[in-house]
């Protein structure tokens, strides 16, 4: 429940965004800001509380972060300036950095070898559902009463989910021990195979997420769709997310039960994406951009489960630290995207240009991701549990 409601906070300023600049008198371009704020947020602070959260146990870290984020939609809800907006969205950025990261180690500690590409497809999909029901109801309710009733849906959600997260987890749940330094901190860094995949990350949602934040934009212009109409794209968005998520899990158990753990997936999800950008923005008429639309999330959600796999075994011990820092470098990259994208005064070019040849990058990159799996199945693991370089 609780990344049902990450999955809304993500995607939910995207449809809002034209009617958020109106209400605060300001462009649209700046009030991105207050995605870039979330984001980068996020980026800087969840490889550092993730540690916390291997360190310490998942509990407290869901509990305080539960907590900052309900705050963070009270302050969202009540902004009466660009300003006040843009420090509550950072503030949600605090709060999902905590308690991301311990979420998806909690899926992958839980789950048995033979399943874990389904269970955290199964809880990407829960992420995407924000889209597709969260982010349409968000943008109805913004239609009907205002923009802010959104947020306030979004805090009094997460109150209600704080009870069912105390009750599930318990207080010992994967503490670790050890070290807190900048070592542990960046030993995802050190495994060959998840370095590149880091950097494949950071590329693949610039394109993804970074165009995304203006698609709401670029839809309404092409097509003169209303705040409400945005909020029923969503919901595909949502549906090509939770289609690509638990297929990419499916296909990732399949193959690893065969022994084939290279498979070039990152390669062609970052291809799909590139196809579905390039139909949104250009696609002749409004079908084909909405297939676009959903081809573009099928490619997202298969991608980040692959991604999310991939952390989740790499550096057992540091599981929430290396899912922090895949989620880390995705918020990195979104911002920079949302940034580069957001320096043009042609939206849609910049969204169609930026967003193909970033996901085309990524789809090369992907290539060597699963080159050095290859190489890291043939000679064996050059980094221990907790990160610390093997000799050779």
């Amino acid at each position: 429940m609780l990344l049902f409601l990450f999955g809304t906070e993500t995607f939910l300023v995207s449809p809002l965004l034209p009617t958020i600049a109106s209400s605060l008198a300001t462009t649209e371009q700046a009030a991105a800001y207050s995605v870039t704020a979330y984001v980068l947020v996020y980026a800087v602070c969840a490889p550092f509380l993730g540690l916390v959260s291997d360190r310490v146990g998942r509990r407290r870290a869901l509990l305080v972060g539960s907590v900052l984020f309900l705050l963070s939609n009270v302050a969202a809800a009540l902004s009466d300036v660009l300003a006040l907006l843009v420090v509550s969205r950072a503030l949600a950025g605090i709060a999902a950095a905590t308690a991301g990261p311990a979420i998806w180690a909690h899926i992958s500690e839980t789950t048995e070898d033979s399943a874990r590409g389904r269970a955290l497809g199964l809880g990407m999909a829960f992420f995407s559902c924000g889209q597709v029901l969260g982010v349409p109801l968000g943008s109805f309710l913004a239609g009907a009463v205002g923009w802010r009733a959104a947020f306030w849906a979004m805090a009094i959600g997460t109150l209600l989910v704080v009870p069912m997260l105390l009750k599930q987890i318990p207080a010992s749940a994967a503490r670790t021990g050890g070290g807190m330094g900048a070592g542990a901190v960046f030993a995802a860094w050190r495994h060959h195979a998840l370095r590149k995949s880091l950097l494949v990350n950071t590329a693949f949602n610039a394109a993804n997420l970074g165009a995304y934040t203006f698609m709401g934009a670029v839809l309404a212009k092409r097509f003169d769709l209303s705040v409400t109409a945005l909020g029923l794209v969503g919901i595909l968005v949502g549906v090509g997310s939770i289609v690509g998520s638990t297929a990419g899990g499916r296909l990732g158990d399949r193959a690893r039960a065969q022994g084939r753990t290279h498979l070039p997936m990152l390669a062609v999800w970052g291809l799909l994406l590139a196809l579905g950008i390039a139909l949104t923005v250009w696609g002749p008429g409004l079908v084909l951009a909405l297939v676009g639309v959903t081809l573009w999330f099928v490619a997202s959600g298969g991608f980040v489960t692959d991604q999310q796999t991939l952390a989740g075994t790499a550096a057992p011990e540091l599981r929430a630290t290396s899912s922090a820092w895949l989620t880390s470098t995705m918020y990195a990259g979104t911002g920079v995207g949302a940034w580069v994208i957001g320096l043009f005064t042609d939206l849609s070019l910049a969204t169609a240009v930026v967003g193909v040849a970033l996901a085309l990058i990524a789809a090369l990159g992907g290539l060597m991701v699963s080159t050095q799996l290859r190489r890291d199945a043939d000679r064996g693991p050059l980094i221990d549990p907790i990160g610390a370089p093997k000799e050779a």
